[in-house]
């Protein structure tokens, strides 16, 4: 049975997305990244980097959450996965977009949103991240034009994946109205069933003390 390691607190939560949107049964091991779990010398052999999620697939074993829903993806088959070597491309690249051009972003936007104590929170940050997301977001938008999923017509593993970094938004309720062809697209997404996990993360994380520190967490 396949293991899924972290808690649905992390980013694994958008693992156990693919997961059940596969319907693929697995073990869930919660480990923490807050009580130092994620360095014990059981979970380094797993994931050397210490961060979740990792998984495991009879003595595979796999980390970085969207390489590992592209994974699921091709194992399983079928209309989340790829039908050829261009949509296969289509989906890295969307994958990629998503953790180069939007993920920083939105997690500065979200920490000063819920993720830092309402006394660290930081409103010139808040509207600093915004304002970066807005080009890539124009892209998204005017992609999905006469679209119903990134790819046309279907429901994908670089929905899937775009998606997952993008339930960031409500996280950090961010008003995206102004980009309508993606706000319904998102909303699509993130409320098919098997993407509920995203909606309990309710957590605070302590601000960095420095500046360094805030470049150290978030570039």
């Amino acid at each position: 049975m396949i293991t899924l390691y972290g808690s649905m607190h992390s980013r694994a939560n958008r693992c156990a997305w693919m997961l059940k949107e596969l319907g693929i049964d697995f073990h869930h091991e919660p480990t923490n990244f807050l009580d130092g779990s994620t360095h014990s010398p059981e979970f380094l052999q797993i994931n050397p980097n210490g961060r979740i999620p990792a998984l495991e697939d009879q003595g595979f074993t796999l980390f970085e959450s969207l390489a590992i829903n592209l994974y699921l993806a091709k194992k399983a088959g079928g209309e989340l996965a790829p039908q050829n070597l261009q949509e296969d491309a289509f989906m890295m690249q969307w994958t990629i977009w998503a953790i180069t051009e939007i993920e920083k972003p939105l997690l500065l936007a979200s920490a000063n949103n819920l993720l830092f104590a309402p006394e660290s929170r930081n409103v010139e940050e808040f509207n600093l991240a915004v304002k970066k997301l807005s080009r890539p977001w124009d892209v998204l938008n005017n992609h999905l034009e006469n679209k119903e999923y990134i790819l046309g017509d279907r429901f994908t593993a670089a929905d899937l994946n775009v998606a997952a970094v993008m339930t960031l938004v409500p996280t950090a309720n961010i008003d995206i109205s102004a980009w309508p062809n993606m706000q319904a697209w998102l909303h699509k997404c993130l409320e098919r069933p098997a993407a509920d996990d995203w909606k309990h993360v309710n957590f605070t994380i302590p601000r960095p003390d420095s500046h360094l520190g805030m470049l150290a967490m978030f570039v």
